[in-house]
């Protein structure tokens, strides 16, 4: 039997739960992604990118349906504070939210007058803003939406105000892809996969202290030892759960490397869900995965 678990850090020992396994709740895809957990309907979506679909597993009875098809090549998602689903579409290039009627609305589409790149991770801030990166993965080919030019040239972390505004908070980052806020909202972490297009960048996640509306200075927060890292969230004690080239990372919140849950293929993003919200969904390469952990997930956000 393959090891389930990398021990580096014995604080890791209290986050996992020893007699329990994972899951495979579903495999099939091609590229799994975007996880977001519905605690009211019990169910999780996820998307299917290059098969431009969005799958829903239901909680109750462990079947996976298609929620959406075709699906705009959807990437990341999150529930926000109201229930709503909010959605990074690489076709239509914008950051979109799913209303409790069903009506789609465009949250952000364009920046100083110029097309988004393809919107790829979002999360919700308290104060209701929308905060995503944008990098250019679902404008590089046809495989995850239609090949074009970048219209803004760069790859940047935004911020979608309450009214509607569109502003710029991060452009040091060579590809900005998965986000999530700290517990207290002080600090945003920030993964950068722009080796895939500089080799001079580090495989990395970066932290940067939340000054009202923008950040500060951002600083390394760690390195991936095993491909990139994409996806993440964050437990109630600031641990930081990552995907990784061979499955998921777990970081205390001084950076510290504690452990990693072994997939056996390369995790894209990983979401906390379940009524306790203890349960790690994990988007796996062609799989959607789960494990109980011995922690729970920040509440805000799917």
């Amino acid at each position: 039997m393959e090891e389930l678990y990398d021990i580096r850090d014995r604080r890791f020992t209290a986050l996992i739960l020893m007699n329990v396994g994972m899951e495979t709740l579903w495999t099939g895809a091609r590229w799994a992604e975007g996880p977001a957990y519905h605690a009211a309907g019990r169910y999780l979506v996820f998307s299917d990118i290059p098969n431009d679909r969005l799958l829903r597993w239901d909680e109750s009875d462990g079947r996976v349906s298609t929620f959406q098809q075709p699906a705009g090549f959807q990437n990341g998602h999150t529930i926000d504070r109201q229930g709503r689903l909010v959605c990074c579409e690489h076709l239509a290039r914008c950051v979109s939210r799913v209303e409790h009627d069903g009506r789609r609305v465009v949250l952000a589409s364009h920046y100083q007058g110029k097309r988004l790149n393809s919107p790829n991770d979002v999360v919700v801030k308290s104060d209701g803003s929308v905060w995503f990166s944008d990098p250019s993965y679902g404008i590089d080919t046809d495989y995850e939406g239609d090949k074009a030019d970048s219209e803004i040239g760069a790859s940047n972390v935004y911020r979608i105000d309450p009214d509607g505004t569109v502003d710029l908070v991060i452009g040091d980052l060579g590809q900005p892809n998965g986000l999530a806020f700290s517990p207290d909202e002080s600090v945003l972490y920030v993964a950068d996969s722009g080796q895939t297009h500089d080799p001079s960048r580090a495989r990395a996640i970066h932290a940067y202290p939340v000054d009202g509306k923008g950040v500060g200075r951002g600083v390394m927060f760690c390195e991936s030892d095993c491909g990139f890292f994409d996806g993440f969230r964050l437990d109630r004690a600031g641990n930081l759960w990552t995907s990784a080239g061979d499955g998921v990372h777990c970081f205390a919140s001084d950076g510290t490397l504690l452990g990693k849950i072994l997939t056996g293929e390369g995790v894209a993003n990983v979401c906390f869900g379940g009524p306790k919200r203890n349960r790690l969904f994990i988007c796996a390469t062609t799989s959607l995965r789960s494990i109980y952990l011995n922690t729970q997930g920040v509440s805000y956000y799917g």
